[in-house]
Protein backbone atom coordinates (compact mmCIF):
# COMPACT_ATOMS: atom_id res chain seq x y z
CA UNK A 1 0.00 0.00 0.00
CA UNK A 2 1.01 3.75 -0.98
CA UNK A 3 1.68 5.90 2.16
CA UNK A 4 -0.93 8.76 1.74
CA UNK A 5 2.26 11.27 2.43
CA UNK A 6 3.52 9.42 -0.89
CA UNK A 7 0.27 10.03 -2.32
CA UNK A 8 0.32 13.45 -1.69
CA UNK A 9 3.86 14.01 -2.88
CA UNK A 10 3.26 12.59 -6.14
CA UNK A 11 0.46 14.41 -6.68
CA UNK A 12 2.02 17.47 -5.84
CA UNK A 13 4.85 16.94 -7.92
CA UNK A 14 2.71 16.80 -10.58
CA UNK A 15 1.00 19.74 -10.74
CA UNK A 16 1.64 23.00 -12.90
CA UNK A 17 3.02 25.48 -9.97
CA UNK A 18 2.47 28.77 -11.87
CA UNK A 19 -1.19 28.02 -12.86
CA UNK A 20 -1.75 27.09 -9.09
CA UNK A 21 -0.26 29.97 -7.70
CA UNK A 22 -2.52 32.18 -10.14
CA UNK A 23 -5.70 30.13 -7.91
CA UNK A 24 -4.05 31.02 -4.99
CA UNK A 25 -3.02 27.91 -3.84
CA UNK A 26 0.27 27.93 -2.31
CA UNK A 27 3.39 26.69 -3.69
CA UNK A 28 5.01 22.66 -2.33
CA UNK A 29 7.31 24.09 0.70
CA UNK A 30 9.99 21.27 0.08
CA UNK A 31 11.25 21.70 4.10
CA UNK A 32 7.94 20.98 5.31
CA UNK A 33 7.54 18.10 3.86
CA UNK A 34 11.03 16.77 4.62
CA UNK A 35 9.77 18.03 8.13
CA UNK A 36 7.00 15.26 8.19
CA UNK A 37 9.58 12.63 7.10
CA UNK A 38 11.39 13.56 10.19
CA UNK A 39 11.53 10.58 12.86
CA UNK A 40 8.45 10.72 15.32
CA UNK A 41 9.37 10.66 18.67
CA UNK A 42 8.79 7.79 21.04
CA UNK A 43 4.67 7.19 22.58
CA UNK A 44 5.81 8.50 25.74
CA UNK A 45 7.24 11.62 24.59
CA UNK A 46 4.18 12.14 22.41
CA UNK A 47 1.61 11.34 25.41
CA UNK A 48 3.78 14.03 27.70
CA UNK A 49 3.60 17.15 24.71
CA UNK A 50 0.00 15.94 24.44
CA UNK A 51 -0.45 16.78 28.13
CA UNK A 52 1.25 19.67 28.27
CA UNK A 53 -0.31 21.25 25.41
CA UNK A 54 -3.73 20.10 26.67
CA UNK A 55 -3.15 21.90 30.20
CA UNK A 56 -2.18 25.26 28.57
CA UNK A 57 -3.09 28.13 31.22
CA UNK A 58 -4.84 30.36 28.77
CA UNK A 59 -7.64 27.94 27.62
CA UNK A 60 -8.41 26.76 31.32
CA UNK A 61 -10.61 29.44 31.74
CA UNK A 62 -13.74 30.91 29.63
CA UNK A 63 -14.01 34.23 30.99
CA UNK A 64 -12.44 37.24 29.09
CA UNK A 65 -9.24 38.55 31.05
CA UNK A 66 -7.61 42.31 30.68
CA UNK A 67 -4.22 43.39 29.33
CA UNK A 68 -3.03 46.03 28.29
CA UNK A 69 -0.68 45.96 24.65
CA UNK A 70 1.48 49.01 23.57
CA UNK A 71 2.84 49.22 20.24
CA UNK A 72 2.72 51.85 16.90
CA UNK A 73 -0.98 50.90 16.03
CA UNK A 74 -1.14 53.95 13.70
CA UNK A 75 2.29 51.99 12.08
CA UNK A 76 0.31 48.79 11.96
CA UNK A 77 -2.89 50.19 11.03
CA UNK A 78 -1.18 51.43 7.69
CA UNK A 79 -0.12 48.11 7.10
CA UNK A 80 -2.27 47.05 4.83
CA UNK A 81 -0.24 44.50 1.88
CA UNK A 82 -1.32 41.31 2.93
CA UNK A 83 2.10 40.03 1.47
CA UNK A 84 4.04 41.86 4.18
CA UNK A 85 6.19 40.19 7.11
CA UNK A 86 7.08 43.29 8.47
CA UNK A 87 7.22 42.91 12.63
CA UNK A 88 6.43 45.49 15.61
CA UNK A 89 7.53 46.13 19.03
CA UNK A 90 5.64 45.97 21.67
CA UNK A 91 4.70 45.73 25.77
CA UNK A 92 1.96 43.90 26.94
CA UNK A 93 1.44 44.31 30.33
CA UNK A 94 -0.96 41.47 32.40
CA UNK A 95 -1.88 40.32 35.59
CA UNK A 96 0.69 37.52 37.36
CA UNK A 97 1.29 35.93 40.72
CA UNK A 98 3.15 38.92 41.89
CA UNK A 99 1.32 41.45 40.30
CA UNK A 100 1.26 42.98 36.51
CA UNK A 101 4.22 41.25 34.41
CA UNK A 102 5.45 43.17 31.12
CA UNK A 103 6.56 40.80 28.53
CA UNK A 104 8.44 42.27 25.40
CA UNK A 105 6.38 40.71 22.21
CA UNK A 106 6.87 41.50 18.61
CA UNK A 107 2.84 41.82 16.65
CA UNK A 108 2.88 41.33 13.12
CA UNK A 109 -0.26 42.39 11.08
CA UNK A 110 -2.40 39.23 9.50
CA UNK A 111 -5.28 38.54 7.37
CA UNK A 112 -5.67 38.78 3.82
CA UNK A 113 -9.81 40.08 4.18
CA UNK A 114 -9.05 42.41 7.19
CA UNK A 115 -6.17 44.27 5.60
CA UNK A 116 -7.69 44.97 2.67
CA UNK A 117 -11.13 45.98 3.87
CA UNK A 118 -10.91 49.67 3.82
CA UNK A 119 -13.91 50.03 6.54
CA UNK A 120 -11.37 48.06 9.35
CA UNK A 121 -9.43 50.88 11.38
CA UNK A 122 -8.26 47.72 13.32
CA UNK A 123 -6.28 44.56 11.69
CA UNK A 124 -5.67 41.65 13.69
CA UNK A 125 -1.98 40.85 14.61
CA UNK A 126 -0.29 37.56 15.73
CA UNK A 127 1.60 38.02 18.66
CA UNK A 128 5.04 36.54 19.40
CA UNK A 129 6.43 35.88 22.69
CA UNK A 130 9.02 35.40 25.01
CA UNK A 131 8.10 32.38 26.41
CA UNK A 132 10.87 32.98 29.50
CA UNK A 133 9.18 36.05 30.27
CA UNK A 134 5.91 34.72 29.79
CA UNK A 135 6.42 31.86 32.20
CA UNK A 136 4.08 31.65 35.55
CA UNK A 137 1.48 34.67 33.40
CA UNK A 138 -1.55 33.21 31.70
CA UNK A 139 0.49 33.12 28.57
CA UNK A 140 2.97 30.44 30.22
CA UNK A 141 4.30 28.10 27.11
CA UNK A 142 2.82 30.29 24.27
CA UNK A 143 5.25 31.34 21.53
CA UNK A 144 2.65 32.56 18.96
CA UNK A 145 -0.69 33.64 18.68
CA UNK A 146 -3.25 34.77 17.20
CA UNK A 147 -5.18 38.16 17.91
CA UNK A 148 -8.72 38.72 16.75
CA UNK A 149 -9.35 42.34 17.05
CA UNK A 150 -12.69 44.35 16.45
CA UNK A 151 -12.34 45.64 13.38
CA UNK A 152 -13.75 49.28 13.94
CA UNK A 153 -15.40 51.13 16.71
CA UNK A 154 -18.96 50.15 16.05
CA UNK A 155 -20.43 48.16 19.22
CA UNK A 156 -22.03 45.36 16.02
CA UNK A 157 -17.75 44.45 15.78
CA UNK A 158 -17.56 43.09 19.07
CA UNK A 159 -20.67 41.31 19.31
CA UNK A 160 -19.18 39.50 15.86
CA UNK A 161 -15.93 38.56 17.51
CA UNK A 162 -18.55 37.33 20.40
CA UNK A 163 -20.36 35.30 17.98
CA UNK A 164 -17.07 33.75 16.51
CA UNK A 165 -15.90 32.98 19.85
CA UNK A 166 -19.10 30.39 20.20
CA UNK A 167 -18.84 28.91 16.90
CA UNK A 168 -14.87 27.44 18.01
CA UNK A 169 -16.79 26.89 21.49
CA UNK A 170 -19.07 24.64 19.47
CA UNK A 171 -16.72 22.65 17.35
CA UNK A 172 -14.78 21.90 20.50
CA UNK A 173 -17.95 20.31 22.05
CA UNK A 174 -18.18 18.13 18.93
CA UNK A 175 -14.44 17.34 18.73
CA UNK A 176 -11.05 17.99 20.43
CA UNK A 177 -9.78 17.93 16.81
CA UNK A 178 -10.04 21.62 16.89
CA UNK A 179 -8.72 24.93 17.88
CA UNK A 180 -9.42 26.43 20.91
CA UNK A 181 -10.28 30.35 21.44
CA UNK A 182 -9.72 32.61 24.69
CA UNK A 183 -11.74 36.15 24.87
CA UNK A 184 -10.11 39.41 26.60
CA UNK A 185 -10.43 42.46 27.16
CA UNK A 186 -7.64 43.80 25.50
CA UNK A 187 -6.50 48.02 26.08
CA UNK A 188 -4.49 49.76 23.26
CA UNK A 189 -1.77 52.46 23.89
CA UNK A 190 -0.68 54.07 20.94
CA UNK A 191 3.71 54.50 21.31
CA UNK A 192 6.66 52.02 20.58
CA UNK A 193 8.48 50.90 23.65
CA UNK A 194 10.53 53.36 25.03
CA UNK A 195 8.36 56.30 23.80
CA UNK A 196 6.98 58.70 26.32
CA UNK A 197 2.99 57.95 26.24
CA UNK A 198 -0.29 59.29 27.35
CA UNK A 199 -0.77 58.75 31.21
CA UNK A 200 -3.76 58.75 33.21
CA UNK A 201 -4.05 60.50 36.76
CA UNK A 202 -2.46 57.75 38.65
CA UNK A 203 0.62 57.91 36.04
CA UNK A 204 -0.16 54.57 34.28
CA UNK A 205 -0.66 54.25 30.23
CA UNK A 206 -3.90 55.62 28.99
CA UNK A 207 -4.96 53.39 26.75
CA UNK A 208 -6.87 54.95 23.42
CA UNK A 209 -10.07 52.43 23.33
CA UNK A 210 -10.31 48.96 25.03
CA UNK A 211 -12.50 46.21 23.68
CA UNK A 212 -13.75 42.77 23.19
CA UNK A 213 -10.57 40.92 21.85
CA UNK A 214 -9.94 36.71 21.02
CA UNK A 215 -7.11 34.86 21.36
CA UNK A 216 -6.75 31.86 19.00
CA UNK A 217 -4.59 28.22 20.13
CA UNK A 218 -1.30 27.99 18.20
CA UNK A 219 -1.57 25.11 15.30
CA UNK A 220 1.54 23.26 16.98
CA UNK A 221 -0.49 23.10 20.19
CA UNK A 222 -3.35 21.24 18.39
CA UNK A 223 -1.48 19.30 16.91
CA UNK A 224 0.22 18.07 19.84
CA UNK A 225 -2.86 17.57 22.04
CA UNK A 226 -3.82 15.41 18.90
CA UNK A 227 -0.50 13.52 18.96
CA UNK A 228 0.31 14.79 15.53
CA UNK A 229 1.99 16.99 13.41
CA UNK A 230 0.61 20.38 11.32
CA UNK A 231 0.75 18.86 7.31
CA UNK A 232 1.14 22.11 4.89
CA UNK A 233 0.76 20.65 1.84
CA UNK A 234 -1.87 22.04 -0.22
CA UNK A 235 -3.44 19.83 -3.54
CA UNK A 236 -5.33 17.46 -0.69
CA UNK A 237 -7.73 15.66 -1.88
CA UNK A 238 -10.91 13.72 -0.42
CA UNK A 239 -9.92 10.66 -0.60
CA UNK A 240 -6.29 11.09 1.43
CA UNK A 241 -8.69 11.79 4.22
CA UNK A 242 -9.92 10.20 6.96
CA UNK A 243 -13.68 9.62 6.26
CA UNK A 244 -15.47 10.15 9.20
CA UNK A 245 -13.69 12.88 10.78
CA UNK A 246 -13.83 14.81 7.10
CA UNK A 247 -17.69 14.22 7.43
CA UNK A 248 -17.93 15.67 10.97
CA UNK A 249 -16.46 18.63 9.83
CA UNK A 250 -17.95 18.74 6.40
CA UNK A 251 -21.34 19.16 8.11
CA UNK A 252 -20.22 21.50 10.74
CA UNK A 253 -18.98 23.83 8.16
CA UNK A 254 -22.64 23.10 6.42
CA UNK A 255 -24.18 23.97 9.96
CA UNK A 256 -22.60 27.06 10.40
CA UNK A 257 -22.90 28.28 6.77
CA UNK A 258 -19.32 28.58 6.29
CA UNK A 259 -18.02 28.63 2.63
CA UNK A 260 -15.04 30.53 3.05
CA UNK A 261 -12.25 27.29 3.25
CA UNK A 262 -10.93 25.48 0.80
CA UNK A 263 -8.83 21.79 1.60
CA UNK A 264 -7.08 22.32 -1.67
CA UNK A 265 -5.83 25.21 -1.06
CA UNK A 266 -5.67 24.96 2.61
CA UNK A 267 -7.03 28.22 2.85
CA UNK A 268 -8.80 28.44 6.99
CA UNK A 269 -7.59 24.87 7.19
CA UNK A 270 -5.36 23.08 9.10
CA UNK A 271 -3.99 19.40 8.22
CA UNK A 272 -2.95 17.36 10.77
CA UNK A 273 -1.00 14.09 10.29
CA UNK A 274 -0.55 11.30 13.02
CA UNK A 275 2.12 8.94 12.97
CA UNK A 276 -0.01 6.39 11.44
CA UNK A 277 -0.20 8.40 8.14
CA UNK A 278 -3.52 9.07 9.00
CA UNK A 279 -4.65 12.86 8.25
CA UNK A 280 -7.42 14.96 9.82
CA UNK A 281 -8.78 18.15 8.65
CA UNK A 282 -9.03 21.09 11.37
CA UNK A 283 -11.14 24.32 10.11
CA UNK A 284 -10.73 27.98 11.61
CA UNK A 285 -11.89 31.51 11.04
CA UNK A 286 -15.13 31.85 11.18
CA UNK A 287 -16.39 35.31 10.52
CA UNK A 288 -17.47 34.68 7.42
CA UNK A 289 -19.83 31.80 8.22
CA UNK A 290 -24.00 32.37 8.21
CA UNK A 291 -23.85 31.76 11.78
CA UNK A 292 -21.86 34.55 12.68
CA UNK A 293 -23.22 36.56 10.27
CA UNK A 294 -20.64 39.80 9.67
CA UNK A 295 -22.62 42.48 7.85
CA UNK A 296 -19.28 42.40 5.75
CA UNK A 297 -19.69 39.01 4.58
CA UNK A 298 -20.64 37.96 0.71
CA UNK A 299 -21.33 34.72 -0.35
CA UNK A 300 -18.73 32.85 -1.91
CA UNK A 301 -18.99 33.09 -5.84
CA UNK A 302 -19.83 29.64 -7.71
CA UNK A 303 -21.64 28.08 -5.11
CA UNK A 304 -25.10 29.68 -6.32
CA UNK A 305 -25.97 31.46 -2.57
CA UNK A 306 -27.91 34.60 -2.82
CA UNK A 307 -26.54 35.66 0.49
CA UNK A 308 -23.79 34.28 2.97
CA UNK A 309 -27.03 32.67 5.21
CA UNK A 310 -27.71 30.13 2.56
CA UNK A 311 -26.11 26.87 3.16
CA UNK A 312 -23.88 24.60 0.73
CA UNK A 313 -22.39 21.17 1.80
CA UNK A 314 -19.03 20.92 0.19
CA UNK A 315 -17.98 17.62 1.62
CA UNK A 316 -17.93 14.26 -0.53
CA UNK A 317 -20.95 12.65 -0.92
CA UNK A 318 -21.99 9.74 1.81
CA UNK A 319 -24.09 6.77 2.03
CA UNK A 320 -26.89 7.48 4.46
CA UNK A 321 -25.61 4.88 6.39
CA UNK A 322 -22.01 6.14 7.04
CA UNK A 323 -23.76 9.66 7.14
CA UNK A 324 -26.08 9.33 9.89
CA UNK A 325 -23.67 8.25 12.59
CA UNK A 326 -21.90 11.70 11.99
CA UNK A 327 -25.11 13.10 11.90
CA UNK A 328 -25.81 11.16 15.51
CA UNK A 329 -22.96 13.66 16.94
CA UNK A 330 -24.72 16.75 16.04
CA UNK A 331 -28.32 15.72 17.34
CA UNK A 332 -26.46 14.66 20.57
CA UNK A 333 -24.94 18.03 21.44
CA UNK A 334 -27.49 20.31 20.24
CA UNK A 335 -28.70 21.27 24.24
CA UNK A 336 -24.95 21.90 24.87
CA UNK A 337 -24.53 23.41 21.59
CA UNK A 338 -27.50 26.15 21.90
CA UNK A 339 -26.07 26.11 26.01
CA UNK A 340 -22.88 27.58 24.78
CA UNK A 341 -25.10 30.78 23.10
CA UNK A 342 -26.36 31.09 26.73
CA UNK A 343 -22.80 31.53 28.51
CA UNK A 344 -21.04 33.57 26.68
CA UNK A 345 -22.19 36.34 28.70
CA UNK A 346 -21.41 39.83 26.34
CA UNK A 347 -23.50 38.55 23.47
CA UNK A 348 -26.49 40.53 23.18
CA UNK A 349 -30.02 38.63 22.71
CA UNK A 350 -30.35 39.63 19.18
CA UNK A 351 -27.12 37.35 18.34
CA UNK A 352 -28.56 35.06 20.59
CA UNK A 353 -31.72 34.56 19.39
CA UNK A 354 -30.46 35.05 15.47
CA UNK A 355 -27.88 32.09 16.45
CA UNK A 356 -30.65 29.70 17.43
CA UNK A 357 -32.77 30.17 14.93
CA UNK A 358 -30.32 29.65 12.20
CA UNK A 359 -29.05 26.57 13.90
CA UNK A 360 -32.24 25.32 14.48
CA UNK A 361 -32.60 24.86 10.95
CA UNK A 362 -30.09 23.24 10.60
CA UNK A 363 -31.42 20.46 13.12
CA UNK A 364 -34.70 20.76 11.09
CA UNK A 365 -32.66 19.93 7.85
CA UNK A 366 -30.86 16.74 9.60
CA UNK A 367 -34.07 15.34 11.06
CA UNK A 368 -35.88 14.90 7.75
CA UNK A 369 -34.73 11.95 5.78
CA UNK A 370 -35.62 13.43 2.65
CA UNK A 371 -33.62 16.71 3.84
CA UNK A 372 -30.46 14.63 4.59
CA UNK A 373 -30.54 12.20 1.39
CA UNK A 374 -30.76 15.78 -1.12
CA UNK A 375 -27.84 17.40 0.93
CA UNK A 376 -25.59 14.82 2.09
CA UNK A 377 -26.45 11.57 -0.12
CA UNK A 378 -27.15 12.42 -3.67
CA UNK A 379 -26.94 16.56 -3.92
CA UNK A 380 -22.90 17.29 -3.07
CA UNK A 381 -20.54 16.71 -5.69
CA UNK A 382 -16.67 17.30 -4.98
CA UNK A 383 -15.86 20.02 -7.55
CA UNK A 384 -16.52 22.26 -4.42
CA UNK A 385 -13.51 20.79 -3.31
CA UNK A 386 -11.87 23.90 -4.56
Amino acid sequence: MVPRLLTVAVLVAGCAAVGLAQQGIPPLNHAKLEKLAEPWPDADALRARRIDAEQRRLFGGTDPFPFTLQADFKAIGKDRNPESKNDYPGLLTVDGPAGPTVLHVQLRPRGHFRRRATMCSFVPVRVEFDKAEAKGTIFDGQKSLKLVVHCNNEDDYEQYILREYAVYRVMNLLTPMSFRARLAHPSYVQGKPGDAVKADAAGAAKPFITRIGMFIEDDSDVARRAEARVMDIPRVMFKDLEPDPLSLVMVFEYMIGNTDFSIYALHNIKLLRTQDRKVFVVPYDFDLSGLVHTSYALPTPGLGQQTVRDRVYRGPCRPETEIQPVLERFKARKDDIFAVYDSVKDLDSDSRSDAKDYLQQFYSTITKDSSVKKTFVTGCTAKTLM
